[in-house]
């Protein structure tokens, strides 16, 4: 295989079997329901049942929790996947493996022992704080900020998609039912203990929903995906709350009183114990406090609630006479204080699993943010901590670079969007996208003005946008660059930055 041959083929999958990101909600893009799933899977050998998993759906921060986790099961020793979606430069992203020993290089030998609490010392689990004197345990060049990740190689994904695409065309498989499968053969041919998954799309008909977890996490609900999911917050609910298997506990990380009585109902038929992160009894183990107590490199406001919801999945994840809890290896339990080991792994997720374009800053000197968040329920987070940011008196200017997809409830965002701003609309490549000119026109209807004269502009080439941007933050002193509304916009912006970053 070369790089032509791979991309090659890439591209014909891409086109054969769109995807969701690129084409929308409609066609072979979407295929709601489990039965070409279980057969696909059964063809690769089921290769799910070969490792444990914590199963995570929500409308926002699912890709957060799926990677704090697996940094903090990392910690522990413990080899783990990670599935999540959508990906911004490389369709790998979707498949990473986060392991202390092996690292960011996936050739190199293990070295050393294992980590305090490794799944060869289960009892060591949330209870041994690493001392000084245990220093020599951990693997050789240990550091809580090292990347720790891999993608899967572009030779492992070549085989796979020549070796399988008689099944793909005979199950007539959606992309992302091929990619779930790559996924789950990956980490089985690789030996994982534990992989975290991300839904793709509600829970219920979602193609992972065929894995039993050892924890279900439900992150929070919000009005998206309204014409597949329902129209209201109950209806949404019911469907993220397929996740729930019986038995299997299951965290939810935001409290609401229009969807608690849902989780509550599904979890008590399938006698699910349930936990609810803002009211847990879990504060014994994990009070407030300690969320305060970790300083992300995640640097979003949102991500306290991320960091909640994780830190009480761990306490679930470490409760005594858990169902499966003694069987088998064992994740990382929190029966105590949450080791230092574990801290500082949480605290560096991004820096450790490769994770961008959440509140990610690609640039310093001037601050340029950009976020994938693309709802009104991501932007009623984003926006305001932007304006807190120019409420403080540090910032001068406030530049909004945005694009959004065209099935987005633009008539719900355009309320949040900040006063005190400019705004370079901008439209991405692909058939999704709602033109520059268009949102600038709604935008316009709307009503909204700013304290700047000429308030909004539209250009839409995303780089371009974006230069326009930097154009205008030159004139001073002290501006915030926000580039955001569509993970589109942000793929198509980081080249722009990594490019300078490269040449200094």
């Amino acid at each position: 295989m070369n790089e032509l041959e791979y991309k090659e083929l890439l591209d014909g999958i891409f086109r054969r079997f769109p995807s969701v990101q690129s084409a929308g909600f409609s066609g072979d893009a979407y295929k709601p329901g489990l039965d070409n799933m279980v057969r696909f899977l059964e063809v690769l050998g089921n290769p799910h049942k070969e490792f444990r998993c914590v199963h995570v759906a929500g409308t926002n921060g699912k890709g957060s929790v799926c990677n704090m986790l697996a940094s903090a099961f990392a910690a522990t020793g413990c080899k783990t996947g990670l599935y999540t979606s959508p990906h911004i430069l490389d369709f790998r992203e979707r498949m990473r493996i986060v392991d202390e020993v092996r690292g960011d290089n996936p050739k190199a030998e293990n070295k050393g022992p294992w980590p305090l609490g490794c799944p060869t010392d289960p009892t060591a689990f949330g209870s041994n704080t690493p001392k000084a004197e245990n220093k020599g345990l951990w693997p050789s060049g240990y550091s809580p900020d090292k990347p720790i990740w891999y993608l899967v190689p572009k030779e492992y994904v070549f085989q796979f998609l020549k070796q399988w695409a008689g099944t793909f065309d005979r199950l007539r498989l959606s992309f992302f039912e091929i990619t779930t499968g790559m996924a789950f053969k990956w980490f089985a041919d690789e030996g994982v203990d534990v992989a975290v998954i991300e839904v793709g799309l509600g829970g219920r008909l979602d193609s992972t929903n065929v894995i039993t977890p050892e924890l279900s996490i439900i992150t929070s609900i919000g009005l998206d995906h309204c014409d597949l999911l329902g129209d209201s917050l109950e209806k949404i609910a019911y469907e993220k709350a397929g996740i729930i298997k019986p038995g299997v506990p299951v965290v939810i990380g935001e409290y609401r009183p229009e969807t608690a009585p849902v989780f509550r109902q599904v979890a008590s038929e399938r006698k699910s114990p349930i936990f609810f992160a803002e009211e847990s009894g879990l504060r014994t183990v994990y009070p407030k406090a300690e969320t305060s107590q970790i300083r992300l490199d995640l640097q979003g406001e949102y991500q306290r609630a991320n960091l909640r919801t994780v830190l009480t999945a761990l306490g679930v994840l470490g409760m005594p006479g858990r169902a499966g809890h003694d069987e088998g290896p064992s994740l990382p339990a929190a029966t105590g204080n949450l080791t230092a080991a574990v801290r500082e792994a949480i605290a560096h997720t991004a820096a450790r699993t490769g994770f961008g374009g959440r509140w990610e800053h690609l640039s310093e000197d001037p601050l340029v943010i950009c976020d994938i968040g693309h709802n009104a329920h991501a932007l009623s987070h984003n926006f305001p901590q932007l304006e807190g940011m120019m409420e403080s008196g540090v910032y001068d200017c406030l530049i909004i670079v945005y694009a959004v997809m065209a099935d987005k409830d633009l008539d719900a965002i355009l309320p949040l969007m900040p006063r005190c701003a400019h705004y370079i609309f901008t439209t991405p490549k692909g058939k999704r996208a709602l033109p520059a000119a268009k949102i600038q026109e709604k935008y316009d209807d709307y009503g909204l003005r700013t304290v700047y004269p000429k308030a909004a502009v539209a250009i839409d080439d995303v780089q371009e946008a974006v230069r326009e941007a930097l154009k205008t933050a030159s004139a001073y002193k002290k501006p915030i660059i926000y580039i955001g509304g569509s993970t589109f916009a942000v793929a198509e912006a980081k080249p722009i930055f990594q490019k300078e970053a490269n040449q200094k």
